[in-house]
């Protein structure tokens, strides 16, 4: 018998800046803690915060859409219990690719996918880029997690055809 197949990654276009959460005015050592993964907090943004439909959501996500039910359903549950119960929520792990951006040159046109934000100057983890065509810029954001509010412009762009880096905390 055969080993089984690993899980797909999920697509992720956001990550929060924010990664814990706790009563107020309760010490950490009488807490019990919540963990929820990065791909249950975009499963939770894409349904409930930007309210799309679940099998858009799956796909965004490169999921099907029963396993994006059941991420769905396990993030709600967590975050109810530890709502109800007064936990500390924890935003840890999970298995999941960083979606890239669609960059387009203004100066000949030219779109390429990569990680860069294509705004000069901009210290987010990702450095400003020029056009791989040309040389030149500006370079603008046309769709991926850094175009406008995360997530909105355009759908994520992960690999195709093999996974980008595994990304953990």
């Amino acid at each position: 018998m055969g080993l089984p197949r690993p899980p797909r990654r999920r697509c992720v276009s956001f990550v929060p800046g924010a990664r814990y959460f706790k009563p107020a005015g309760v010490p950490m050592a009488e807490l019990k803690e919540e963990v929820l993964t990065v791909e249950e907090i975009e499963a939770l943004r894409l349904k409930d915060l930007e309210g799309m439909e679940q099998d858009e959501c799956a796909e965004r996500m490169g999921i099907s859409q029963s396993t994006f039910q059941r991420m769905l359903a396990r993030a709600r549950f967590k975050l109810a219990k530890g709502l109800v119960e007064a936990r500390s929520i924890r935003i840890e792990g999970g298995n999941y690719e960083l979606a890239g951006n669609r960059l387009r040159c203004l100066e000949c046109g030219m779109e390429w996918e990569g990680q860069g934000t294509g705004r000069a100057g901009d210290d987010k983890e990702v450095p400003p880029v020029s056009c791989p065509k040309c040389g030149w810029g500006p370079v603008a954001v046309v769709s991926g997690p850094t175009a406008g509010h995360p997530g909105r412009s355009g759908g994520p762009r992960c690999g195709k055809g093999g996974y980008g880096p595994r990304w953990r905390w």
